[in-house]
């Protein structure tokens, strides 16, 4: 009995590929792209304290809470139809974004770019797992994937810095239509259409608690990087877990699930979203720092230090690809250590970075960026090769919303080391100088003269110092993960995927720049 190698794509296919990137670009530039816009829009719109926050935040709210519905709906309605309903979604909320008269509707216009983005992200991957059977192509495309992915966020916030220079605040919204408008024609001419055969009812109760499983836990978290640790915030996080071992349950006890079972089985696919959640963490850890590093401490303005950033994205282009071609001749399961590996020594070198490192930075970066794409790519493919092809928009929206979670926990978990460390230092000065490097910063100024020097002096080494203890923090993390990693991937037959194998557990047929996270 011999078995058919899988089809491979053509010319066709690489350009639906191709098409795919587009959206991914826009949800990730639409995470940083107000970065710059924020003055502009305070003095058009007059929003509150309140509402300044949830302008930022209600977008990547709405996204992270609906990723595991929208992935489970595209399975069901087809991924290509979810993708085209999104997409009019997001171009429509772009429009009412640029002209929004009021704070009200710009977060409203935000909500609804969210939930859009939610339906691009897990269609767009579910969608390469489906155009790509050959897995030596799959992986090249993932890598892609990951590599745009992480560079959209950065591009974001330059291309705002530079959309502002010469139009008003909504004009970097209205990026989004024309692309959007080329994405409705293209796809249903280039892109066929694929959704899970037989998908069941779409099991109602799961929607709200997988939004009360997600929302929480990211909201605390974040809460508890930007403020520190309270009692409220610990209980979001808590209450948000309580939820999600609930959703959890329910998912598997139920025929017509938002999560298939069958993933819960596969340890390959478990182990992919582990990895790839230690991945973010590793990403927003880091760059919670070397983004206020760059403004606060090198005192660049935002369009200089978002220029800057993109330094390190030189080096990402070709790490997937170079990870892909590793993974073939080595095995997956080494490639991937080898990458944690490999960020682990650029948060080292974070660790030795002065007042004035601004080279030292930009290395460290670069060398972190490399080795935690290559890790995305290689997982990303390992946990969509191990899922079933009518479960791939389950399987990828299951992907990002555990790489939300990383994230999150990177900039608390990392952020309150760094905080404790930058308090201990200062733990005689004023308490708006010991509270943050921001505030430290705002007081310097109203000092001014030599006494604002010298505040300011010991603020920067006390946020350095703090960063170093949070990078060997993170390095440390990073070598234990490697070292996991190893072992089990090889134990359930990681590196012979590598190869042209598909992920063991499961039947087959048929994933940054240093401004990613604002401080």
């Amino acid at each position: 009995m011999t078995n058919s190698a899988p089809r491979r794509a053509g010319r066709r296919e690489w350009t639906a590929f191709t098409v795919l990137l587009l959206p991914l670009l826009l949800v990730s530039m639409d995470a940083s792209v107000l970065y710059f816009a924020v003055p502009a829009i305070t003095r058009e719109l007059d929003p509150s304290a309140t509402q300044q926050l949830w302008i930022f935040d209600s977008y990547a709210f709405a996204l992270s809470g609906l990723l595991i519905t929208m992935g489970s709906l595209g399975d069901r309605i087809g991924r290509r139809r979810l993708l085209l309903i999104g997409a009019a979604a997001f171009g429509l909320a772009s429009v009412v974004a640029a002209y929004a008269p009021s704070a009200e509707l710009l977060i409203a216009a935000r909500i609804l770019l969210g939930i859009g983005g939610a339906t691009l992200m897990p269609s767009t991957l579910g969608l390469v797992r489906n155009l790509f059977p050959d897995d030596r192509q799959r992986a090249r495309a993932v890598g892609i994937w990951s590599a745009a992915m992480t560079g959209g966020i950065a591009l974001g916030s330059v291309m705002s810095g530079v959309m502002l220079n010469h139009f008003w605040w909504g004009s970097v919204f209205l990026v989004n239509v024309p692309a959007m408008l080329l994405l409705l024609t293209l796809v249903p001419v280039l892109v066929p259409e694929f959704k899970d055969p037989a998908p069941g009812r779409f099991d109602l109760l799961s929607v709200p608690l997988s939004v009360g499983a997600v929302l929480p836990v990211v909201h605390g978290l974040k809460e508890i990087a930007a403020e520190g640790f309270t009692a409220t915030r610990g209980l979001c996080v808590g209450a948000g877990l309580v939820v999600g071992y609930a959703f959890l349950r329910r998912q598997r006890g139920r025929e017509d699930a938002m999560i298939n079972r069958s993933l819960f089985r596969s340890r390959v696919f478990g182990t992919g979203i582990a990895l790839n959640a230690v991945a973010a963490f590793a990403v927003l850890g880091s760059a919670y720092f070397t983004t206020q590093y760059l403004q606060s401490v090198l005192g660049m303005g935002t369009l200089e230090a978002a220029l800057w950033s993109l330094a390190p994205s030189v080096a990402i282009g070709a790490a997937a690809p170079v990870a892909g071609v590793l993974a073939r001749k080595t095995g997956r399961a080494y490639v991937i250590a080898g990458g944690f590996v490999l960020a682990a020594a650029g948060f080292a070198m974070i660790s030795l970075v002065g007042t004035e490192s601004l080279w030292l930075l930009l290395t460290a970066a670069g060398v972190l960026s490399c080795g935690i794409v290559t890790v995305m790519s290689l997982v990303s493919d390992l946990a969509l090769g191990a899922a079933p092809a009518e479960k791939a928009g389950s399987a990828a929206s299951l992907l990002e919303t555990g790489a939300e979670f990383g994230g999150a926990l990177g900039m608390a978990l990392l952020g309150s080391i760094g905080t404790a460390v930058y308090r201990a230092d200062l733990a005689g000065a004023d308490p708006a100088v010991r509270e943050t490097l921001g505030g430290a910063v705002a007081a310097a100024q109203r000092l001014g003269g030599p006494a604002g020097e010298r505040v300011l002096a010991l603020a920067r080494e006390a946020f350095v110092h703090g960063m170093a203890y949070a990078a060997l923090g993170g390095a440390a993390l990073l070598l234990v993960t490697a070292v996991l990693a190893a072992a089990l991937l090889r134990r359930s037959g990681g590196p012979a995927a590598a190869a042209g194998g598909h992920g063991a557990g499961m039947p087959a047929a048929g994933a940054p720049g240093l401004a990613e996270a604002a401080p």
